[in-house]
């Protein structure tokens, strides 16, 4: 796709840019917007033309005449703690999702103005949150401004070795092609049971986006990782409380990693646990060749942990940043924030750019591409 074709978007909640990263050169970033500063950081150090059109700031300051028009795309990963499992599940009426309604109202605001496209983008807990009733509330905005939409929910651990799950609801105002209507690996139980929930009148504007699988994902976790003489290790004492946290199964897993002789990487989570009538902190560890997915820092439970067997040595150590960073699809020349705890956040609120990829080609650049541009970029 040509520069003079390139597709405009306005990306809301935008922090590290990754959105804009996965979409790629044929798009071009008309607007963008995030309130935490150390984002907006990151964001110009990585985008040297963010000066022109990055707004630092909460969405609820911003005025429909602030945003350009004739934009053909609008992202929004909107802040999902109240979706989240992890959170108090407040829903869409929560203090932080309600950021969408935030966004919303701009676009509502623009009318015949608005992109021509949506994408939202929040944790898999969008389509349960209050029995459905946010997902439903979520589908009559989209239907309100004459928007089809439909979901997927896409885990991206089928592009990078982190389990990952998130919903990308797509909307558009034009009538999809058939091409792209169909089946998809990403059309869950859970997108389907939140489809089948909505009452008719919204069921009407459904669209069950299709979208071929990606290729077979060739990294694991621990070709991801720094050279072990480049990173901090815990002591031995902190290393055997982390086992010692352990339950009977996840000791028989190391035990049985100890036991192959290869070198093995897992990743622990500290997680709070009722075990007969009480909470105890359990330390969870997964040898399967995946990250857990990435969280903001907010408290030591949050932060991912590697252990390292090597026959009868075992070593733990915390993820650095620049893993984190290749965790979510990121290039080592991406700039992180220089404290370790502000990249962690930048990155467990951020999206992958491989799945961005993924739906721009598949799905995003066939809708909104010039016919000659799609086929100049195959």
């Amino acid at each position: 796709m040509s520069r003079n074709s390139a597709l405009r978007f306005l990306e809301f909640f935008a922090g590290g840019g990754m959105a804009r990263l996965g979409l790629g050169e044929g798009w071009a970033c008309a607007f963008a917007n995030d309130f935490d500063p150390v984002k907006a950081a990151t964001y110009r150090a990585n985008f040297p033309d963010a000066e022109q059109h990055l707004r630092v700031g909460d969405v609820w300051a911003l005025q429909a005449a602030d945003l350009p028009r004739s934009a053909d795309l609008a992202w929004a990963s909107s802040p999902c703690q109240d979706f989240s499992l992890a959170g108090g599940r407040a829903g869409l009426a929560g203090g932080r999702s309600s950021a969408f309604f935030g966004f919303w109202r701009l676009i509502e605001a623009l009318g015949p103005d608005a992109p021509r496209a949506v994408v939202i983008e929040n944790v898999s807990g969008l389509l349960t949150s209050h029995d459905g009733a946010d997902f439903t509330a979520l589908c009559a905005a989209l239907a309100g401004q004459g928007y089809g939409f439909g979901a997927l929910e896409i885990d991206a651990a089928r592009f990078t070795p982190q389990s990952r799950p998130r919903v990308f609801v797509i909307a558009t105002r034009s009538p999809p092609p058939a091409s792209l209507m169909g089946d998809s690996p990403f059309q869950t139980r859970a997108v389907r049971d939140a489809q089948a929930r909505l009452p008719a009148e919204l069921a009407a504007n459904w669209i069950w986006w299709r979208g071929d699988a990606p290729a077979t994902r060739n990294a694991d976790l621990a070709s991801l990782l720094e050279h072990d003489d480049a990173v901090v290790w815990h002591s031995h004492a902190r290393t055997a409380r982390l086992i010692e946290l352990m339950s009977p199964l996840h000791q028989r897993r190391l035990a049985a990693a100890r036991a192959s002789g290869v070198r093995t990487v897992g990743a622990v989570f500290k997680r709070m646990r009722v075990e007969d009538g009480l909470r105890v902190q359990r330390a969870e560890a997964r040898f399967d060749g995946l990250a857990g997915c990435l969280r903001t820092p907010r408290g030591g439970s949050s932060r991912q942990t590697l252990i390292v067997i090597e026959g009868e040595s075992v070593r733990s150590r915390l993820v650095t940043a620049r893993e984190a960073a290749r965790l979510m699809g990121l290039p080592d020349s991406y700039v992180t924030p220089p404290s370790a705890t502000s990249a962690l956040h930048v990155m467990g609120d951020g999206v992958v750019v491989p799945v961005v990829r993924w739906l721009a080609s598949e799905i995003l650049e066939p809708l909104l591409a010039p016919q000659g541009a799609v086929l100049a970029a195959e």
